[in-house]
This record gives structure tokens, sequence and C-alpha cells, in this order.
């Protein structure tokens, strides 16, 4: 089965004034800027997972125990995103082994 080709998200080009003010900030050394009247973010609810990076994926057909699904599908949120776990626990136990090569 063919991939699909993943979309990308683009931004739209900075208008004039606020691309001469980033050009203007960017010559100036960091202790330069002043940074006070700008507040931290601690709300990070409307962040977006993954936008910048995402691992290429490949969609197979897998055997896997009835019972080691069940655990996995148990220990995920609604049953959701079992499989980012079951990705995750062979990730690991791939890393571990190339570890115990080296």
């Amino acid at each position: 089965m063919k991939s699909k080709p993943i979309k990308t998200a683009r931004s739209k080009p900075v208008k004039r004034a606020p691309r001469d003010e980033m050009k203007a900030l960017a010559a100036l050394r960091d202790d330069e800027i002043d940074t006070r009247d700008i507040t931290e973010i601690v709300d990070w609810s409307g962040a977006k997972r993954g936008l910048f990076y995402r691992p290429i994926k490949q969609q197979l057909t897998l055997r896997i125990d009835s019972d080691v699904v069940a655990w996995f599908k148990h220990k995920a949120r609604d049953g959701r995103g079992y499989q980012t776990g079951i990705n995750r626990a062979l990730r690991e136990y791939v890393a571990g082994r190339e570890r115990k090569r080296a």
C-alpha cells in the first residue's frame, strides 16, 4: 500500500514593517534586547504536537497476542493511543538492544 504524503503547515509571508523590525532585532546582541515586557508562556494548551517533526510511519499488519493488546489498551487513556504505546515499547526495546551491542 502506498503511503500518503504528509501535510505540512506553511507560514504566511511576513509583511515589510515587521520584517524590518525582525532584521533590526536580529542585528542586536542578546544582552541588548529588552525582554521585560514579554510575558512568559505558561499555558501550552494551544500547542501543536509534532508540527515540525514527524517520523515516517509504515502501515503493516501485525499479529499480537490478545492479552498484550488488552494490556496496552488498558494502560492508554480511554483505549486511545495504545498503538503509540506499543510503538514506544518497541522503540525502547530496540534502543536497549543497541546499547548492549555498543
